[in-house]
């Protein structure tokens, strides 16, 4: 019988290996994307019965370990060393290993940033392990596999656009764990931090080779993002309906007057209205804030999956059969050239 996995009435048993996050960090400050993979992790491992653990690599990290305890970690393994920062893939990639050889996991979260996104494929390649990419949601269900005649409990369920955000794909692992996903930032819930949470530490010798350290990181520039949508609580976004570069003043002008942040649907940042920066969508940002304004955006699927779970939606376009109109709280049918600047003016008579 295989030793990580039991059989019982003909059904197999998932692992009842601990669920990982692997902790992204920026000069000792977690990623929020990570924190918000604490919080759905947390989920997944009061639903299996099994610990938390935060996987923290890098330098100096002793700040980061009680933020990681509060948002719900049981334990925080942690490997500090000079050469893991700043991150480069080879080193991560060995010390994660040889952890996930020791202590077998069952399910192993990464953000799907830039880190996540070359980090976790190479692990799992390594491991042979299945990774499903760009999950928009994790839930644990019981899986059977008809074709091959057998049936699993408690597996992860690693849902995800699929066919350019047409349908919605769940994916199921039956390869050797840990089960392996990268999570789109932004589309999981952040909890709230319990600061009377403790948890366990366990740091581990980093074991590395010259071969490992063969990247060297020279010098780092890094350009500041022209805006922080994930982190905005009011929203104005324009679309392709918004009808040019110029008319994108309107969408800034009305941000401005309600104390908001501009984004954009996809096809106004192809157009070359506005930069990437603020595009909300599939292959923008996931965002929640209080309040969403959409302006001249129709409403396809690619641009819903990023905003949908705002507190309130209003949408403003000139087609009443926009398919935004579904998602929306408030429809306004008209013409954004005209109904924006009424809004900015009874905004303004308002705060007088």
């Amino acid at each position: 019988m295989n030793s990580s996995a039991i059989t019982l009435w003909g059904k197999k048993m998932a692992n009842i290996g601990n669920v990982w996050v692997f902790i992204e960090q920026e000069q000792g400050k977690i990623a929020g994307v990570s924190l918000q993979l604490v919080s759905k992790g947390r989920e997944l491992a009061d639903r299996l019965g099994v610990k938390l653990e935060g996987i923290l690599l890098g330098d100096n990290l002793s700040g980061c370990i009680d933020t990681l305890y509060h948002y719900g970690c049981d334990r925080v393994i942690l490997a500090e060393d000079p050469r893991l920062e700043p991150f480069t893939v080879l080193p991560y990639a060995k010390v994660i290993m040889k952890l996930i050889l020791e202590h077998k996991p069952n399910i192993l979260l990464f953000g799907a940033t830039l880190k996540g996104r070359e980090l976790a494929p190479r692990i799992a390649s390594e491991k042979l392990a299945g990774l499903t990419a760009d999950c928009t949601d994790l839930q644990i269900d019981d899986f059977e596999d008809k074709k091959n005649g057998k049936s699993y409990t408690d597996k992860l369920m690693q849902i995800r656009p699929a066919f350019g955000g047409n349908i919605i794909a769940t994916i199921v692992n039956t390869w050797d764990d840990p089960q392996m996903v990268t999570v789109r930032e932004g589309v999981m819930k952040l909890g709230e931090a319990d600061t009377s949470r403790k948890g366990e530490l366990l740091r581990i010798p980093v074991e590395l080779t010259a071969e490992d350290t063969v990247i060297q990181v020279i010098e780092r520039v890094r350009a500041e993002k022209e805006v922080d949508l994930q982190g905005a609580q009011i929203i104005v976004a324009g679309g392709y309906g918004v009808g040019s570069k110029e008319n994108f003043k309107l969408i800034y002008d009305l941000a401005e007057a309600i104390g908001g942040e501009v984004g954009a649907s996809r096809a106004a940042v192809d157009a070359g209205w506005i930069s990437h920066d603020h595009q909300v969508g599939q292959t923008g940002v996931t965002v929640r804030p209080r309040l969403y304004i959409a302006c001249g955006i129709s409403g396809s699927i690619q641009h819903t999956a990023g905003m949908s779970e705002s507190k309130k939606i209003i949408a403003i376009n000139t087609d009443p059969d926009a398919p935004i109109f579904s998602c929306a709280h408030y429809a306004i049918v008209g013409d954004l050239n005209q109904v924006i600047p009424q809004m900015i003016k009874a905004f303004k008579a308002k705060q007088q």
